[in-house]
């Protein structure tokens, strides 16, 4: 951009100043042609877009979004299933531990420990830790946030730990909490010291919107240490507290909703008289006509398949509701917006398998599959079960029951159900044989303790050699055709494997897998 005569007026007097307006505009000039997004103008006019912390905005929004987040769930179907659908594949079953200290004897006597205590980790005493787990992340994805308080308990209350859990749904955090603090500050109830980590979280005594708790006990507040509190969310920027994971279609949802009952009333009103029998002197003057039903009382209110005499009637008039199209195609693109703000697959959140085949469910769910895997490793196990397995191997060393309070522990989350399920074998198979995964990994990815599944494994074969039984399941008796092993093949598993060592057609059927799929 060429400098005006105003740039170079001021030059002749402060050429450096009018070099420095010319370079400032060039730079202007440059952000608003090189981003559409930041141009101004008739197109982006209303388009408000404030610069706001991610904090101040919670601090706004943050109560508002989770009541309506939580009516929808109540009353609308598709929020109450997008929830659902959610929790399920991040839980399942449940996300189960590990102990990994390589110690053998210390690390069975740590598991047998912990699922003992599963049953009993429940304040309220009615779920599991599994349970629990759902819980919370009903919760998270419900409410946005949930906290999970550590409460010990005495040696003499005969828990296998004195440890129990307590869910706390985001409401007893007190909001009105905020501001400085001495050297640190309070955002919405968490308290922060001077370097911003977390030293408290004050809660209400009950939870605000019970009218009993609350006449009782006003809504009084007090500061619990960070260290009793597991705050569980997700985090989208740096931010203290989280948002409903629907918040991006909470206005959608209800504009389905309005939708539905506009159309529904449409139909009610259009259907409400099926025909009206008028009278010739009536019909004439054009005048209203008195309108009584069959038993000749006066009708003022019309209902569903009504027949409505005029007096003196001899014509009768049928009505005709209009046909109008669209409603299927206006429910399936609000859907679709819907599940994209759930992040949630279409066909997961209807049940409408219509327009997919194999291969596009597949290819779908490979993206879904692994968001939840990182919302399972990146988020749920950092902020609830780590805590919880801290907390959990801390009272039982205290309790005198484990010689270290630090065990260390591996997770499994439960295991994705395969659409193909002899692929999937086939494609675990491969990788065990090229030694790009290990047996111990591939039954963690089902969901299960390795350690657990090999024991069995071996206990049920020496159960099946003291009977004599030989199970067509059995590799190191029966080859994949279901043919005995003979010779050293019977005594050495390994040598199952090796061509030669059964008759030809045998060998034959004992191809590569990958060679299989392929001739297949």
């Amino acid at each position: 951009m060429s400098a005006t005569w105003f740039d170079h007026a001021i030059a002749k007097v402060a050429p450096r100043m009018a070099a420095r307006r010319v370079m400032a505009r060039q730079a202007f000039e440059t952000l608003t042609r090189g981003y559409d997004g930041a141009a101004r103008g008739r197109r982006t006019e209303g388009w408000r877009a404030p610069g706001s912390s991610a904090d101040t905005e919670i601090g706004v929004a943050g109560a508002l979004l989770r009541d309506r987040m939580r009516d929808l769930v109540r009353n609308n179907p598709h929020a109450a299933k997008a929830v659902a659908v959610l929790v399920n594949n991040i839980i399942g079953a449940g996300i189960m531990p590990r102990a990994a200290s390589g110690d053998e004897t210390l690390d069975r006597r740590v598991d047998d420990l912990f699922e003992r205590w599963t049953a009993e980790c429940d304040a309220d005493g009615q779920l599991d830790f599994y349970g629990l787990q759902t819980l919370i992340c009903r919760e998270m994805v419900e409410a946005g946030e949930v906290l999970v308080r550590r409460r010990l308990r005495r040696t003499s209350d005969g828990l296998p730990v004195p440890l129990q859990l307590q869910v706390l749904e985001a409401d007893f955090l007190d909001a009105t909490k905020s501001g400085a603090l001495g050297a640190g500050r309070l955002v919405q109830g968490i308290e922060f010291d001077p370097v911003g980590k977390r030293l408290a979280y004050w809660l209400h005594v009950e939870h605000p919107g019970d009218a009993y708790g609350a006449l009782q006990n006003g809504l009084q507040s007090r500061p619990v240490p960070a260290s009793e509190i597991a705050h569980v969310y997700e985090k989208q920027r740096t931010q203290a507290r989280g948002v409903p994971w629907g918040a991006p279609v909470i206005r959608s949802l209800r504009d389905l909703d309005d939708y539905e009952v506009a159309e529904l009333v449409r139909k009610k009103t259009e259907a409400c008289v099926t025909a009206i029998v008028f009278g010739d002197d009536e019909a004439q003057q054009g005048i209203a006509p008195s309108v009584v039903d069959a038993d000749g009382n006066r009708v003022e209110q019309f209902e569903p398949g009504l027949i409505a005499y005029a007096r003196g009637g001899k014509d009768i008039r049928f009505n005709q509701p209009s046909a109008t199209g669209g409603y299927g195609e206006y429910k399936r693109a609000s859907l679709h917006t819907i599940s994209a703000g759930f992040r949630v697959p279409y066909e997961l959140l209807t049940g409408d398998l219509s327009q997919v085949n194999y291969s596009s469910i597949r290819a779908g769910l490979v993206e879904f599959r692994r968001q939840i895997d990182a919302v399972q490793w990146q988020l749920f196990i950092p902020m609830f079960c780590a805590p919880v397995w801290r907390w959990f191997t801390e009272a039982a060393w205290a309790a005198g029951q484990i010689p270290s309070p630090t065990v260390p522990v591996e997770w499994s989350p439960p295991k994705f159900e395969a659409v193909d399920p002899q692929k999937d074998a086939m494609a675990n198979l491969l990788s065990i044989r090229s030694g790009t995964m290990t047996l111990a990994e591939v039954i963690a990815k089902q969901g299960r303790n390795p350690d657990a599944v090999l024991a069995e494994i071996a206990a049920t074969n020496a159960k099946l050699d003291a009977l004599g039984l030989v199970l067509d399941s059995d590799p190191r008796r029966v080859t994949k055709t279901g043919s005995a092993q003979t010779g050293d093949s019977a005594s050495d598993p390994a040598a199952a494997d090796e061509p030669g060592t059964d008759d030809p057609a045998a060998d034959a059927d004992e191809t590569d897998p990958a060679q299989a799929d392929q001739q297949d």
